[in-house]
C-alpha cells in the first residue's frame, strides 16, 4: 500500500524573517491536512529536497530573510536546490505555496513560473492586519461552494500573477479595489496553488480558511 507523502518546508535562515512564525504556521497546516497523508515539517535548508522524488505534495511556507554565507551558503550554493525544485515541479509535481511563498526564493527567477506569480518589492503591499474577507470564485474544485473566507489576516495587494495562472480569489484594499490572493497554475507542466492567507496562526482559526487549505491540498493530490 502506497502512502501519500506531504512535505511542508518551513522558513529558516535566508527564507525566514522576524515577522512570521513559520514553525507555528507550518505545524498548524500540518494538522489541517493530516488526514490526507503522512506529514513531515522540515526546515528550509539546502538538503531539504534531497528525497523530493518520493514527495506527493510540497507545501512551501517560507519567506525572505538574511543572506549569510557562513550560516547557510551563498546564492551559488543554493543553485542545486532550486534546480531540483523547478525540475520536479515542471515534471508534474504538486506545489502549495502559502502567504510569503510569493516572496520567497527571490534568488530563483523561475520560482514565479512554478508558483504562478510573485510579490514585487516596491509595488506589492498589504494594509494593517485585521479581520478580512476573501471572495472566492465558482467553477473550480478548490473553491466551489465556499463563496468567501473570513479570517484575521493580511490582505496582500498588487501581487503580480503570471499570464497562465487562474485567479480564484480576491480581496479588497482600503480603497475598495480588488486584488488577486488565490490562484491555481498548471502552465508550467505541474500543478500549483498559491494562497496569500496565513500570516500567523490566528488565520487558521477560521473554518473557511481550513476548508480552503484542505480543498487545495486535495485537488493538488488528485
Amino acid at each position: 500500500m502506497t502512502t501519500t507523502r506531504i512535505l511542508i518546508l518551513s522558513g529558516r535562515g535566508r527564507y525566514e524573517d522576524p515577522w512570521h512564525d513559520h514553525a507555528a504556521t507550518s505545524h498548524a497546516v500540518a494538522g489541517i491536512v493530516s488526514d490526507l497523508g503522512t506529514i513531515e515539517v522540515r526546515g528550509l535548508f539546502r538538503d531539504a529536497l534531497d528525497d523530493l522524488d518520493s514527495v506527493d505534495l510540497l507545501v512551501v511556507n517560507g519567506g525572505s530573510g538574511r543572506r549569510d554565507t557562513d550560516f547557510d551558503g551563498s546564492d551559488d550554493d543554493w543553485l542545486a536546490f532550486h534546480a531540483r525544485l523547478a525540475g520536479w515541479a515542471r515534471a508534474g509535481g504538486a506545489v502549495l505555496g502559502l502567504h510569503q511563498a510569493a516572496n520567497t526564493f527571490y534568488d530563483a527567477p523561475g520560482w514565479a513560473d512554478v508558483l504562478g506569480g510573485r510579490w514585487v518589492p516596491g509595488e506589492s503591499m498589504h494594509p494593517p492586519i485585521d479581520t478580512a474577507r476573501f471572495e472566492l470564485a465558482e467553477g473550480h474544485p478548490v473553491t466551489d461552494g465556499l463563496g468567501a473566507v473570513e479570517a484575521f489576516d493580511e490582505r496582500y495587494c498588487h501581487l503580480r500573477v503570471s499570464p497562465g495562472a487562474r485567479v480564484l480569489g480576491t480581496t479588497l484594499d482600503d480603497d475598495g479595489a480588488a486584488h488577486p490572493v488565490l490562484w491555481v497554475n498548471e502552465a508550467h507542466g505541474g500543478r500549483s496553488v498559491y494562497s496569500a492567507l496565513g500570516h500567523d496562526v490566528r488565520s487558521f482559526a477560521s473554518e473557511g480558511h481550513r476548508e480552503l487549505l484542505r480543498r487545495s491540498a486535495s485537488w493538488l493530490l488528485s
